[in-house]
């Protein structure tokens, strides 16, 4: 029975990355309210020029989950292995972050479905993020809703080329990250994150920030 929530608080802190996921079929309305629920997102001038490709053909998935495997073995996971553990996390826990990592490298073709947003007519920038990103957390929000794992990642832009050929994108279109979307193997947690204290400020840069 999939792990669902109702209060949106709670769905916040417990959507947390879900990097091993079930090959079961996910119902297509539940992916249809995934979708919904990023197209209720802003965007800049509610122009809406994101784009979705949801993918399911084994084949498109294989070629490239080959361009990801190739991203984290030689690029992504000698750099964190020789890094230091993220902050406010344990050397142990980031063991298995990484764990669960290479566990999504290997098996990412594997998760039933993927949500590619992409948008049309802009170049990458972080104005143009502001228009995807905030459809992309709204789309990891109702997943948690309704049970299922996902992540974010945009891993596989260590070969963009290669992978938006492979995903059929026209030149004038770009991904901004790839939302592999399953029942989760294991179960939803709370996310863990560094006190406000550590990170916010009040007026001025510095300045400590209390509520």
């Amino acid at each position: 029975m999939p792990e669902s929530s109702g209060d949106l608080f709670e769905i916040i802190a417990t959507t947390r990355s879900m990097r091993r996921l079930k090959p079961d079929p996910v119902p297509p309305e539940l992916i249809r309210k995934i979708l919904e629920a990023g197209t209720a997102a802003p965007s800049g001038g509610n122009m809406q020029r994101w784009r979705f490709l949801v993918v399911t053909d084994p084949n498109v998935k294989q070629a490239v989950g080959t361009y990801y495997k190739r991203a984290w073995d030689e690029v992504v996971y000698p750099r964190y292995s020789a890094g230091d553990p993220a902050p406010g996390t344990s050397p142990e826990r980031f063991r298995r972050m990484l764990d669960a990592a290479q566990y999504l490298a290997d098996h990412i073709h594997e998760a039933p479905v993927w949500i590619v947003p992409c948008m049309a007519g802009a170049t990458t920038s972080r104005t143009a993020g502001s228009s995807i990103y905030p459809a992309v957390q709204n789309m990891l929000l109702a997943a948690r809703a309704l049970g299922l794992g996902a992540t974010l990642t945009t891993l596989y832009l260590t070969f963009e080329k290669e992978v938006e050929s492979a995903l059929g994108l026209p030149a004038a279109v770009h991904s901004y990250a790839l939302l592999p979307i399953g029942y989760p193997i294991g179960r939803f947690g709370p996310v863990r994150r560094v006190p406000l204290a550590e990170i916010v400020y009040r007026d001025r840069w510095g300045q400590p920030y209390s509520p």
